[in-house]
């Protein structure tokens, strides 16, 4: 089918029970593409909204969720998804796909953005390279939450048990937690020399999500040392931020802390455990996830870059950044907490 019978309009002229029915049945929707997503982004950083749908014949026949970044440090550019893993549009066919991609370079013009950047999990645009900047890890759970033990490789196996067994340690989850993993969240950030995001994001997040989303915690000795926001989006599990103590020195509490989530997940009905994305060149992650079993899938990230224009570099591993990093890494907590906060918007993850 070619684009002359298909209809780019808006999410506001169709409304949020036509987005979701949409969303809700593609195989391929993600969390991202939920309107729960939107309005966290929104409530906590200001971006505009421009969600297309597609219609042929009246009906909805895709859609593609994207933001507009004015960002401090890479001008104006569009986003499929700010401060996500996935992104990209959702069609029944090419056509659609192709028709969605054609008005948001529209949009581009028109506002003079310098790109677009598509989180998609698969390609968006054929013959357009990829960014080949990020890895995805998703591997199967068991149906039994005491069975996830034996999934994780015998050395991260071992490092989680010796944390339970050689440390009074505890794991809990509740919303009523969600300040202290933001608390570990920005500490963790800090120590890697990257801007946190606003703990507003946390509890939007949290109370647009309801269920499907999780503040989670380790304790030792009753003092919160390790954190987790983590989602479930259908049978898939996510953990997404992340945090943990420094000052705490128990060998193997990350791997407690993910074997914990793992079980929390089964518990929940998950089949699926989504360990997120890692840049390629973070070794040090990417190589963290791979000793738990899962093996690294590239994700089909495109950028589309207006005539005239160049994509931004806002790569935490970019050389332009290393004195800066360096430099945040000894800023006191006090400092980089509401700092980080302000400067993710032109950070958009």
């Amino acid at each position: 089918m070619s684009n002359r019978d298909i209809q780019i309009t808006s999410l506001e002229s169709i409304g949020d029970d036509a987005w979701n029915a949409y969303a809700s049945s593609r195989p391929d929707a993600t969390l991202f593409h939920g309107l729960a997503w939107k309005a966290a982004v929104q409530e906590s950083f200001g971006h505009r909204p421009w969600y297309l749908v597609a219609l042929r014949d009246g009906a909805v026949v895709g859609v593609l969720p994207l933001f507009e970044i004015q960002s401090l440090f890479a001008g104006r550019f569009l986003l499929s998804v700010p401060y996500a893993t996935y992104g990209g549009p959702l069609s029944d066919d090419p056509a659609v796909s192709s028709a969605l991609i054609e008005h948001t370079r529209t949009i581009a013009i028109r506002v003079r953005a310098s790109c677009v950047e598509l989180r998609s999990m698969e390609p968006s645009i054929e013959n357009l390279p990829l960014r080949e900047s990020h890895a995805a890890f998703i591997r199967t759970l068991p149906s039994n939450a005491d069975d996830v033990l034996a999934m994780i490789p015998r050395k991260a196996r071992a490092a989680a048990r010796r944390c339970e067994e050689r440390n009074t340690v505890s794991f809990e989850t509740g919303h009523e937690l969600v300040a202290d993993v933001w608390d570990l969240y920005s500490r963790s950030m800090r120590r890697l020399g990257s801007p946190n995001y606003p703990l507003r994001f946390f509890t939007s997040l949290l109370e647009r999500l309801g269920d499907n989303a999780a503040a989670q915690v380790v304790r030792h000795e009753g003092r919160p040392v390790a954190g987790l926001l983590s989602f479930v989006h259908r049978k898939t599990a996510m953990p997404y931020f992340v945090g943990v103590d420094e000052r705490a020195d128990l060998y193997g509490l990350t791997n407690y802390l993910y074997w914990q989530n793992m079980r929390f997940a089964v518990q929940r009905g998950c089949d699926t455990y989504d360990f997120g994305r890692t840049r390629i060149d973070n070794t040090g992650p990417f190589e963290f996830k791979r000793s738990f079993g899962f093996e690294p899938r590239l994700l089909g990230y495109q950028t589309l870059v207006m005539p005239g224009h160049r994509a931004p570099d806002l790569a935490p591993g970019s050389p332009k950044w290393a004195a800066a990093r360096r430099a945040w890494t000894h800023l006191p907590l006090p400092v980089t907490r509401p700092l980080g906060a302000w400067l993710s918007k032109s950070i958009p993850g």
